[in-house]
């Protein structure tokens, strides 16, 4: 029986002052207050003030997601620049400092500073996380060992983080390199059942290192609250139908995933190394250069792995109304990700004779304008 593949989307947003382009460190509370009257649980504070993430409810296709996502950035945006503030889509903010920031005055962020310390005083970074709706455990954690080969590609198509505090980092990705020093990151060690992976998480809360399992931070992970595998691995994306894109790729992989398991088939398991060179090779070039294909043993332009990828998802694509929405990567390729451009408008910006400070403003402004640009 094919499980229900539901969509959730949560996402990630910056808070930034339109005339120094900096982050609001401490926005109005009428920001919140006028947020949460319009969109109730759907939207949240963050660990940081100058943040705030958003949450789809639960959507049937990839058509109700959209619908979503479109109203909640939209609202977001709107009561933002009430408060005389800009919304931006994006991992990192170019130039923004952590030390200057505070973190949000609730009792759970507390616990989280006092535990985590210098490590989670430096989360400025925003993610991208897709929930799939899978009713069973044992095919979540069955599903979760295949699709962890994919992680890298959809992490390549999202990069929106080549800077931080004021430096080109040289990579596209530089969230995860922040990320990382968080403890239970990464790409998730494999496991035989449900069962298995219940007794790691009991241990571990039997030793007293763990509260509960939404402490493990993983780049793809069974939810601790609802039925589903949650993709966590992704950067946010500043144009909404690239993050659309993601979303319809993840769901399409499931769905091959579970057509071969009704077949007895499986996509082959590869040892995490392997997964991992190509997340470090996803963080570091994006989309621009070659990625590992683990079949073949050998390095290929990441171009043609995702060309080869829509047309292996073809037949699933179709099958969830989602052919458009997985052929938008080719898009993502030709103009390049959030990243790319963040990089270009930098160096255009330098090359017109603007100082490293006017050139970093200039990012920030695209950002801003590019995360509603999109919108309907």
């Amino acid at each position: 029986m094919m499980p229900s593949l539901t969509l959730g989307v949560e996402e990630e947003y910056l808070l930034v002052d339109p005339e120094t382009r900096d982050l609001v460190a401490e926005p109005p509370p009428e920001f919140m207050k006028s947020c949460s009257d319009a969109l109730g649980e759907r939207v949240t504070p963050e660990f940081l003030r100058c943040q705030v993430e958003i949450g789809t409810p639960v959507c049937a296709d990839i058509g109700e997601v959209r619908t979503h996502l479109t109203a909640l950035r939209k609202t977001l945006i709107r009561h933002a620049e009430r408060c005389g503030m800009r919304l931006m889509a994006a991992s990192t903010h170019p130039f923004g400092e952590w030390e200057s920031q505070k973190h949000t005055d609730a009792p759970r962020y507390h616990l989280l500073d006092q535990d985590m310390q210098g490590i989670i005083r430096r989360m400025l970074i925003c993610g991208m996380h897709v929930h799939a709706g899978i009713e069973d455990p044992d095919m979540r954690i069955d599903l979760m060992n295949q699709a962890r080969y994919f992680l890298p590609h959809l992490l390549a198509l999202s990069t929106s983080s080549p800077f931080w505090a004021g430096q080109d980092m040289g990579m596209k990705c530089a969230r995860l390199a922040i990320f990382d020093s968080m403890p239970r990151t990464g790409i998730p060690d494999r496991f035989e059942s449900y069962s298995e992976y219940e007794r790691m998480v009991e241990r571990m809360i039997k030793a007293g290192a763990l509260e509960d399992s939404s402490k493990i931070w993983w780049d793809l992970r069974p939810s601790a609250r609802v039925p589903t595998i949650e993709m966590r691995i992704t950067d946010v994306c500043t144009r909404m139908e690239d993050a659309i894109c993601i979303a319809a790729m993840y769901q399409s992989i499931l769905r091959m995933l579970i057509r071969l398991r009704q077949r007895n088939l499986r996509w082959r398991i590869y040892p995490r190394m392997l997964m991992d060179e190509n997340r470090w090779r996803a963080q570091r070039y994006g989309v621009t250069r070659s990625m590992i294909d683990l079949s073949r043993g050998e390095q290929l332009a990441f171009s043609g792995l995702i060309e080869e990828m829509i047309g292996m998802l073809q037949e699933e694509a179709s099958a969830l109304g989602c052919v458009k929405e997985v052929q938008h990567a080719r898009t993502i390729l030709d103009r390049g990700t959030s990243a790319c451009n963040q990089l270009e408008v930098y160096a255009q910006s330098r090359g017109q004779g603007a100082d490293e400070q006017e050139a970093m403003n200039a990012v920030v402004d695209w950002l801003v304008a590019e995360t509603k640009a999109d919108l309907p």
